[in-house]
């Protein structure tokens, strides 16, 4: 069986039960951000991390998957098993990762090392993709039943917090300093 099926061809793709929308349609828009979020988290993972982070990285990929899954699905909610009690992880976990760093005196930059450059990716496209998903929920029109769960827009926005935690430990554990916002001029 071919991986191509010609049925995008003109523009259109079909959600989770058949029906056709434009390739630029908002659950489009919300689900390949969610893809792409998750192809950046694999690159993430393929640096050398704190082991802890490598371990859940895998389990966020998964828990991005399904979240794909449901928002290609109108009225989709399947993914509400895993993330709602994965938020409640990310926020042990962020509070684990700050419980090592030093306070926060200033903005800091992206950067530092490779590591916490590419989270600091993460972390921007995790924000992309909240605001897509909450485009999303705030534009639906359709049945009730079928609006998006506000809990992905939960889930994405500790992420992205998560993200910007690790970043810094990256930076830290590897001996190297968060970048400070210096205003120019000063």
């Amino acid at each position: 069986m071919p991986i191509y099926t010609r049925t995008g061809d003109q523009g259109e793709t079909g959600l989770f039960g058949n029906r056709r929308v434009p390739k630029d349609h908002l659950r489009i828009e919300a689900y390949g951000t969610i893809d792409e979020l998750n192809s950046v988290v694999g690159v993430v993972a393929a640096e050398t991390l704190p082991s802890e982070v490598g371990t859940h990285l895998a389990t966020i990929q998964s828990d991005l998957f399904e979240i794909g899954a449901d928002l290609a699905t109108e009225g989709g909610r399947a993914s509400l098993l895993r993330i709602v009690p994965a938020i409640a992880d990310m926020e042990r976990w962020i509070d684990a990762s700050e419980g090592e760093l030093p306070p926060l005196r200033t903005f800091v930059l992206p950067g530092g090392c490779r590591a916490a450059a590419l989270l600091h990716v993460a972390r921007t496209v995790a924000r992309r993709a909240e605001r897509h998903f909450w485009t999303l929920v705030f534009e639906h029109d359709g049945p009730a039943e079928q609006k998006p769960p506000a809990e992905i827009g939960t889930y994405l926005n500790r992420l992205s917090d998560l993200f910007f935690s690790w970043a810094r430990l990256a930076n830290l554990r590897s001996g190297v300093a968060d970048v400070p916002w210096v205003r120019r001029g000063e």
